[in-house]
């Protein structure tokens, strides 16, 4: 070893050529004094402590180092392009490789992480969302024992640094990747569960039996406001369940429209759909419909209006309240089908009078030799196997004996 490359050596404390097991000594002691979560100001410290510990702690890349010094490692290890922040990333250190924090944030203390929203359906009717609804939801949550202030022991200097994690919380075990390489894992201590602390079972507060927390049921208020859609939501902050150091995360309420038994709804349309009468359609409607509030609206038409099947006719401002503007409402759409007389209830009299009241039909002229057909009922289907069938018959035989007539839903004879 030409002696003169001892940065390394230097971060872990230790001299050069030091073994194997003084490097894993020096790097386990210097790691402990510099965690970030222990230590927010050496998180710089920490990630130099991790670099040099991942280069000494590989035979190969020791021999490297010893001979050539850092120099020697960019060029075995990716060329000139590398460098420190590269390593630090690639053997997976959880924390940003600038900065020393999560999510990459400079210095100052670590900000406190938010727990899980939650997040359920809230039926709702129609008329609920027409007019508003005040009412109040019940939850169940944890929150901060009150005895104890959330420490798990109302005992002073009961509570005690976990051994296993240094009361960092987590452990970190390495893994041979092969090639002198090796990666760094981290996982939630098993002796804490992660709390970093430990509290006897005599110390433990009696309220929440040291677990920091105790369950609630609390009633919110919510507020449905007019106009308001399937599937909005309504959030309230913070109301999720507490634990120390943790900021609640949100309860959020998403709204579920229930299906209506007349209406539906389309935007801030009310769409309903109305069958009437020809007789109606040709000569004039009137029916009732009850609103959503309870008002009954008499629906008409204009006068000498026709109503043709599939038309939709609008009752201007009878729709939903838009959302924050409630003085300002969509439409009432009617679609309308229209019911025609049954087969014979017409009699002669009234086809006659029909006839004279209804448009003329235009004439028609009728050779002498013509055939007189009439029309019956045809099923689609059924139609469309006769088709299927003469095809085949036409592609087997060129010879059409008939002329090429084809049966079906009319029949003719000879006037």
């Amino acid at each position: 070893m030409s002696g003169k490359h001892t940065r390394l050596y230097d971060i872990l404390g230790i001299a050069p050529g030091a073994d194997e097991g003084s490097i894993k000594k020096a790097y386990l002691k210097m790691a402990r004094a510099f965690h970030p979560d222990k230590n927010p100001e050496g998180a710089e410290k920490f990630k130099e402590i991790q670099v040099a510990y991942e280069i000494l702690s590989s035979p190969e890349k020791k021999e490297i180092y010893d001979k050539y010094g850092e120099e020697g490692l960019k060029e075995g290890m990716g060329g000139p392009g590398f460098d420190h922040e590269d390593l630090f990333s690639f053997f997976g250190f959880p924390f940003a490789s600038r900065g020393g924090h999560p999510g990459g944030r400079g210095g100052g203390p670590p900000r406190k992480r938010k727990g899980k929203d939650v997040m359920t359906a809230y039926p709702v009717s129609l008329e609920d969302l027409y007019l508003g609804k005040e009412t109040k939801f019940q939850i169940d949550k944890t929150i901060i024992c009150t005895h104890c202030k959330g420490k798990g022991s109302a005992k002073p200097n009961s509570v005690t640094k976990c051994q296993n994690c240094d009361g960092s919380g987590i452990t970190v075990t390495m893994r041979p990747l092969g090639f002198g390489m090796v990666q760094q894992l981290q996982e939630r201590c098993r002796q804490c569960q992660g709390e970093g602390e430990v509290i006897k079972a005599k110390d433990r507060c009696k309220k929440c039996n040291g677990n920091k927390v105790i369950d609630e049921s609390k009633v919110l208020d919510v507020f449905v406001e007019k106009g308001m859609q399937h599937g909005q939501k309504l959030v309230f902050k913070e109301e999720g369940d507490q634990q120390p150091d943790i900021i609640p995360g949100d309860v959020i309420l998403v709204l579920q429209q229930k299906e209506h038994s007349v209406f539906k709804r389309e935007g801030d349309d009310l769409v309903i759909e109305k069958k009437i009468l020809l007789v109606e359609a040709l000569c004039g409607f009137q029916f009732t419909i009850t609103q959503l509030d309870g008002r009954v609206l008499v629906v008409k038409s204009r006068e000498k209006e026709i109503i043709r099947p599939g038309d939709i006719k609008s009752v201007d401002g009878e729709g939903m309240p838009h959302y924050k503007n409630p003085m300002t409402k969509g439409n009432l759409l009617i679609k309308f089908d229209i019911e025609f007389p049954a087969d014979g209830s017409i009699t002669s009299a009234a086809a006659k009078s029909l006839v004279q009241a209804l448009p003329k039909p235009k004439d028609v002229t009728v050779p002498a030799d013509a055939e007189e057909c009439f029309v019956s009922s045809f099923n689609v289907q059924s139609g469309q196997g006769r088709r299927r069938g003469r095809e085949a018959y036409h592609d087997e035989s060129s010879d059409d004996e008939e002329g090429g007539r084809e049966g079906g839903g009319v029949a003719c004879h000879q006037q």
